[in-house]
Protein backbone atom coordinates (compact mmCIF):
# COMPACT_ATOMS: atom_id res chain seq x y z
CA UNK A 1 0.00 0.00 0.00
CA UNK A 2 1.29 3.48 -0.85
CA UNK A 3 2.17 6.07 1.79
CA UNK A 4 -0.67 8.28 0.51
CA UNK A 5 -3.14 5.44 0.97
CA UNK A 6 -1.91 4.74 4.50
CA UNK A 7 -2.13 8.32 5.72
CA UNK A 8 -5.45 9.18 4.06
CA UNK A 9 -7.62 7.65 6.85
CA UNK A 10 -5.49 9.46 9.42
CA UNK A 11 -6.04 12.81 7.76
CA UNK A 12 -9.77 12.25 7.68
CA UNK A 13 -9.74 11.41 11.38
CA UNK A 14 -7.77 14.59 12.09
CA UNK A 15 -10.43 16.79 10.49
CA UNK A 16 -12.13 17.52 13.85
CA UNK A 17 -8.81 18.89 15.13
CA UNK A 18 -8.45 21.31 12.26
CA UNK A 19 -12.04 22.43 12.79
CA UNK A 20 -10.98 23.78 16.20
CA UNK A 21 -8.60 26.28 14.60
CA UNK A 22 -9.33 30.01 14.91
CA UNK A 23 -10.63 31.91 11.91
CA UNK A 24 -7.98 32.52 9.28
CA UNK A 25 -5.69 29.75 10.55
CA UNK A 26 -4.42 26.87 8.44
CA UNK A 27 -5.65 24.27 10.92
CA UNK A 28 -3.73 22.09 13.37
CA UNK A 29 0.02 22.70 13.20
CA UNK A 30 3.35 21.41 14.46
CA UNK A 31 5.90 24.14 15.25
CA UNK A 32 9.52 22.97 14.90
CA UNK A 33 12.57 24.93 16.08
CA UNK A 34 15.63 24.87 13.78
CA UNK A 35 18.86 25.51 15.71
CA UNK A 36 21.06 26.51 12.77
CA UNK A 37 18.49 28.65 10.92
CA UNK A 38 17.28 30.76 13.87
CA UNK A 39 13.76 29.99 12.66
CA UNK A 40 10.69 27.85 13.20
CA UNK A 41 9.15 25.64 10.51
CA UNK A 42 5.35 25.43 10.76
CA UNK A 43 3.91 22.12 9.54
CA UNK A 44 0.25 21.87 8.59
CA UNK A 45 -1.09 18.61 10.04
CA UNK A 46 -3.70 18.14 7.31
CA UNK A 47 -1.34 18.44 4.33
CA UNK A 48 1.80 17.26 6.18
CA UNK A 49 3.80 20.08 4.62
CA UNK A 50 5.63 23.20 5.77
CA UNK A 51 3.36 26.20 5.23
CA UNK A 52 5.53 29.00 6.61
CA UNK A 53 8.78 29.85 8.36
CA UNK A 54 8.93 32.16 11.38
CA UNK A 55 12.23 33.91 12.24
CA UNK A 56 13.20 33.86 15.93
CA UNK A 57 16.31 34.45 18.07
CA UNK A 58 19.62 32.63 17.91
CA UNK A 59 19.73 28.85 18.32
CA UNK A 60 16.10 28.13 19.20
CA UNK A 61 15.54 24.90 21.10
CA UNK A 62 12.73 24.46 23.62
CA UNK A 63 9.26 25.50 22.41
CA UNK A 64 5.78 25.48 23.96
CA UNK A 65 2.44 27.27 23.79
CA UNK A 66 0.30 29.02 26.39
CA UNK A 67 -2.80 27.09 27.41
CA UNK A 68 -5.03 29.01 24.99
CA UNK A 69 -2.39 28.80 22.22
CA UNK A 70 -2.35 32.59 21.85
CA UNK A 71 1.35 32.86 22.75
CA UNK A 72 4.38 30.84 21.72
CA UNK A 73 7.37 30.58 24.05
CA UNK A 74 10.78 29.86 22.47
CA UNK A 75 14.14 29.25 24.15
CA UNK A 76 16.50 31.34 22.01
CA UNK A 77 19.57 29.88 23.69
CA UNK A 78 22.34 31.98 22.12
CA UNK A 79 20.24 35.13 22.49
CA UNK A 80 19.96 34.42 26.25
CA UNK A 81 16.22 34.98 26.01
CA UNK A 82 12.87 33.28 26.13
CA UNK A 83 10.95 34.93 23.34
CA UNK A 84 7.18 35.36 23.30
CA UNK A 85 5.75 35.13 19.77
CA UNK A 86 2.29 35.84 18.37
CA UNK A 87 1.62 32.58 16.46
CA UNK A 88 -0.94 34.21 14.18
CA UNK A 89 1.43 36.86 12.82
CA UNK A 90 4.83 35.44 13.80
CA UNK A 91 5.67 38.79 15.41
CA UNK A 92 7.93 39.00 18.46
CA UNK A 93 5.82 40.36 21.32
CA UNK A 94 8.56 40.63 23.95
CA UNK A 95 11.38 38.76 25.69
CA UNK A 96 11.19 37.26 29.15
CA UNK A 97 14.06 37.55 31.69
CA UNK A 98 15.19 33.98 31.25
CA UNK A 99 18.76 33.95 32.53
CA UNK A 100 21.72 32.83 30.43
CA UNK A 101 21.55 30.02 27.87
CA UNK A 102 17.96 28.82 28.29
CA UNK A 103 17.64 25.38 26.72
CA UNK A 104 14.43 23.76 27.90
CA UNK A 105 11.50 24.91 29.98
CA UNK A 106 8.13 23.80 31.27
CA UNK A 107 4.96 25.85 31.67
CA UNK A 108 3.11 25.36 34.95
CA UNK A 109 -0.56 24.29 34.73
CA UNK A 110 -1.47 27.75 36.08
CA UNK A 111 -0.38 29.07 32.63
CA UNK A 112 1.72 31.72 34.34
CA UNK A 113 4.86 30.27 35.90
CA UNK A 114 7.55 29.25 33.42
CA UNK A 115 10.42 27.10 34.74
CA UNK A 116 13.58 27.48 32.66
CA UNK A 117 16.82 25.45 32.68
CA UNK A 118 19.90 27.71 32.44
CA UNK A 119 22.61 25.31 31.32
CA UNK A 120 25.65 27.56 31.80
CA UNK A 121 24.67 28.84 35.27
CA UNK A 122 23.55 25.60 36.99
CA UNK A 123 20.25 27.23 37.97
CA UNK A 124 16.58 27.01 37.12
CA UNK A 125 14.85 30.35 36.66
CA UNK A 126 11.18 30.79 37.52
CA UNK A 127 9.49 33.57 35.54
CA UNK A 128 6.05 35.11 35.91
CA UNK A 129 5.02 35.31 32.26
CA UNK A 130 2.30 37.93 32.89
CA UNK A 131 4.37 40.31 35.04
CA UNK A 132 7.57 39.45 33.09
CA UNK A 133 9.54 39.20 36.32
CA UNK A 134 11.81 36.58 37.88
CA UNK A 135 10.14 34.90 40.84
CA UNK A 136 13.10 32.73 41.86
CA UNK A 137 16.39 31.23 40.80
CA UNK A 138 16.98 27.71 42.10
CA UNK A 139 20.48 26.27 42.38
CA UNK A 140 20.56 22.82 40.81
CA UNK A 141 23.26 20.50 39.45
CA UNK A 142 25.75 21.13 36.66
CA UNK A 143 24.31 21.65 33.15
CA UNK A 144 20.55 21.51 33.82
CA UNK A 145 18.43 20.63 30.81
CA UNK A 146 15.36 18.42 31.22
CA UNK A 147 12.23 19.98 32.77
CA UNK A 148 8.92 18.50 33.88
CA UNK A 149 5.96 19.47 36.05
CA UNK A 150 3.51 17.10 37.71
CA UNK A 151 -0.07 17.19 36.41
CA UNK A 152 -1.28 18.69 39.72
CA UNK A 153 1.36 21.42 39.48
CA UNK A 154 2.91 20.62 42.89
CA UNK A 155 6.30 19.26 41.76
CA UNK A 156 8.81 20.53 39.20
CA UNK A 157 11.70 18.39 37.95
CA UNK A 158 15.07 19.59 36.67
CA UNK A 159 17.65 17.14 35.33
CA UNK A 160 21.36 17.98 35.45
CA UNK A 161 23.50 16.42 32.73
CA UNK A 162 26.90 16.46 34.43
CA UNK A 163 25.57 15.70 37.93
CA UNK A 164 23.47 12.78 36.60
CA UNK A 165 20.57 13.77 38.81
CA UNK A 166 16.90 14.60 38.80
CA UNK A 167 16.08 17.39 41.24
CA UNK A 168 12.59 17.39 42.79
CA UNK A 169 11.36 20.93 43.52
CA UNK A 170 8.35 22.08 45.52
CA UNK A 171 6.52 24.40 43.12
CA UNK A 172 5.19 26.60 45.94
CA UNK A 173 8.39 27.10 47.96
CA UNK A 174 10.87 26.71 45.05
CA UNK A 175 12.96 24.44 47.29
CA UNK A 176 14.54 21.11 46.32
CA UNK A 177 13.14 18.35 48.53
CA UNK A 178 14.82 15.35 46.88
CA UNK A 179 17.65 14.45 44.51
CA UNK A 180 17.65 11.13 42.69
CA UNK A 181 20.56 9.65 40.76
CA UNK A 182 20.07 8.53 37.18
CA UNK A 183 22.46 7.24 34.55
CA UNK A 184 24.92 9.45 32.73
CA UNK A 185 23.75 12.66 31.03
CA UNK A 186 20.00 12.92 31.67
CA UNK A 187 18.30 14.88 28.87
CA UNK A 188 14.52 14.74 29.22
CA UNK A 189 11.92 14.15 31.94
CA UNK A 190 8.16 13.61 31.92
CA UNK A 191 5.49 12.55 34.37
CA UNK A 192 2.92 10.03 33.26
CA UNK A 193 -0.44 11.70 32.66
CA UNK A 194 -1.84 10.16 35.86
CA UNK A 195 1.04 11.73 37.81
CA UNK A 196 2.11 8.44 39.39
CA UNK A 197 5.50 8.03 37.69
CA UNK A 198 8.42 10.17 36.55
CA UNK A 199 10.49 9.03 33.57
CA UNK A 200 14.01 10.40 32.92
CA UNK A 201 16.11 9.60 29.83
CA UNK A 202 19.91 9.30 30.11
CA UNK A 203 21.65 9.89 26.81
CA UNK A 204 25.09 8.43 27.53
CA UNK A 205 23.80 5.89 30.04
CA UNK A 206 21.46 4.57 27.34
CA UNK A 207 18.50 4.10 29.68
CA UNK A 208 15.26 5.54 30.98
CA UNK A 209 14.88 5.59 34.77
CA UNK A 210 11.34 5.22 36.14
CA UNK A 211 10.48 6.64 39.58
CA UNK A 212 7.50 6.47 41.87
CA UNK A 213 6.39 10.12 41.96
CA UNK A 214 5.04 9.88 45.53
CA UNK A 215 8.13 8.33 47.14
CA UNK A 216 10.88 9.16 44.61
CA UNK A 217 11.77 5.45 44.71
CA UNK A 218 13.41 3.97 41.61
CA UNK A 219 10.99 1.44 40.14
CA UNK A 220 13.26 0.24 37.36
CA UNK A 221 15.22 1.10 34.25
CA UNK A 222 14.53 0.53 30.58
CA UNK A 223 17.39 -0.37 28.27
CA UNK A 224 17.50 -0.55 24.49
CA UNK A 225 19.10 -2.94 22.00
CA UNK A 226 18.81 -2.71 18.22
CA UNK A 227 20.15 -5.47 16.04
CA UNK A 228 23.05 -4.24 13.91
CA UNK A 229 23.42 -0.94 15.82
CA UNK A 230 26.43 -0.29 18.07
CA UNK A 231 25.22 0.09 21.68
CA UNK A 232 27.22 3.32 22.01
CA UNK A 233 24.98 4.88 19.36
CA UNK A 234 21.78 4.14 21.27
CA UNK A 235 21.29 7.41 23.14
CA UNK A 236 17.75 8.11 24.43
CA UNK A 237 16.82 11.79 24.54
CA UNK A 238 13.26 13.11 24.02
CA UNK A 239 10.19 10.93 24.47
CA UNK A 240 6.42 11.23 24.43
CA UNK A 241 3.66 9.13 26.00
CA UNK A 242 0.18 8.51 24.66
CA UNK A 243 -2.60 10.19 26.63
CA UNK A 244 -3.68 6.91 28.24
CA UNK A 245 -0.09 6.16 29.40
CA UNK A 246 -0.06 2.90 27.48
CA UNK A 247 2.83 3.60 25.11
CA UNK A 248 5.96 5.75 25.13
CA UNK A 249 7.93 6.70 22.02
CA UNK A 250 11.63 7.34 22.70
CA UNK A 251 14.05 9.11 20.35
CA UNK A 252 17.36 7.22 20.32
CA UNK A 253 19.69 9.85 18.86
CA UNK A 254 22.53 8.52 16.68
CA UNK A 255 20.80 5.13 16.48
CA UNK A 256 18.34 6.80 14.06
CA UNK A 257 15.40 4.94 15.57
CA UNK A 258 12.45 5.61 17.83
CA UNK A 259 11.69 2.94 20.42
CA UNK A 260 8.11 1.95 21.25
CA UNK A 261 7.78 1.10 24.94
CA UNK A 262 4.93 -0.52 26.85
CA UNK A 263 4.58 1.93 29.76
CA UNK A 264 2.93 -0.34 32.38
CA UNK A 265 5.29 -3.22 31.68
CA UNK A 266 8.36 -1.03 30.98
CA UNK A 267 9.18 -3.29 28.00
CA UNK A 268 10.38 -2.32 24.53
CA UNK A 269 7.87 -3.49 21.92
CA UNK A 270 9.34 -2.22 18.67
CA UNK A 271 11.80 0.10 16.93
CA UNK A 272 10.93 2.50 14.10
CA UNK A 273 13.56 3.74 11.66
CA UNK A 274 13.43 7.54 11.33
CA UNK A 275 15.86 10.26 10.16
CA UNK A 276 19.35 10.98 11.42
CA UNK A 277 19.66 11.75 15.12
CA UNK A 278 16.09 12.16 16.35
CA UNK A 279 15.80 14.63 19.23
CA UNK A 280 12.29 15.54 20.36
CA UNK A 281 8.71 15.03 19.26
CA UNK A 282 5.11 16.22 19.37
CA UNK A 283 1.97 14.11 19.22
CA UNK A 284 -1.53 15.03 18.08
CA UNK A 285 -3.97 15.04 21.05
CA UNK A 286 -5.87 12.04 19.67
CA UNK A 287 -2.62 10.00 19.70
CA UNK A 288 -2.81 9.28 15.97
CA UNK A 289 0.30 10.99 14.60
CA UNK A 290 3.74 11.54 16.11
CA UNK A 291 6.14 14.12 14.66
CA UNK A 292 9.84 13.43 15.33
CA UNK A 293 12.56 16.05 14.78
CA UNK A 294 15.71 14.62 13.16
CA UNK A 295 18.59 16.99 13.93
CA UNK A 296 21.27 15.88 11.50
CA UNK A 297 19.08 15.08 8.48
CA UNK A 298 17.11 18.33 8.82
CA UNK A 299 13.68 16.76 8.59
CA UNK A 300 10.68 15.53 10.57
CA UNK A 301 9.45 11.94 10.49
CA UNK A 302 5.69 11.41 10.78
CA UNK A 303 4.74 8.21 12.58
CA UNK A 304 1.35 6.48 12.50
CA UNK A 305 1.04 5.68 16.22
CA UNK A 306 -1.43 2.80 15.90
CA UNK A 307 0.56 1.10 13.12
CA UNK A 308 3.92 2.00 14.72
CA UNK A 309 5.13 2.94 11.26
CA UNK A 310 6.83 5.94 9.68
CA UNK A 311 4.52 7.26 6.95
CA UNK A 312 6.19 10.46 5.76
CA UNK A 313 9.34 12.58 5.95
CA UNK A 314 8.98 16.38 5.89
CA UNK A 315 11.97 18.56 5.09
CA UNK A 316 12.36 21.49 7.51
CA UNK A 317 15.35 23.68 8.43
CA UNK A 318 18.85 22.93 9.68
CA UNK A 319 19.12 20.99 12.94
CA UNK A 320 15.47 20.75 14.00
CA UNK A 321 15.27 20.35 17.78
CA UNK A 322 11.97 21.00 19.56
CA UNK A 323 8.36 20.52 18.49
CA UNK A 324 4.98 21.69 19.75
CA UNK A 325 1.38 21.10 18.62
CA UNK A 326 -1.13 23.94 18.01
CA UNK A 327 -4.81 23.58 17.10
Amino acid sequence: MSIRARIAPLLVALAPLTALAPAGAQGAEIWVTNEKDDAISVIDVESLSVTRTVPVGERPRGVTFSRDYSRLYVCASDSDAVQVIDPETGALLHNLPSGEDPEQFILHPDDRRLYIANEDDAVATVVDTAARTVLAQIDVGVEPEGMAVSPDGKVVIVTSETSSMAHWIDADTHRIFANTLVDQRPRHAEFTHDGKQLWVSSEIGGTISVFDAATQELLGKIGFEIRGVNPDLIQPVGFKMTSDDSLAFVALGPANHVAVVDVPGRKVLDYILVGRRPWHMAMTPDDRLLFVTNGVSGDVTVIDVAAREAVKTIKVGRYPWGAAWRP
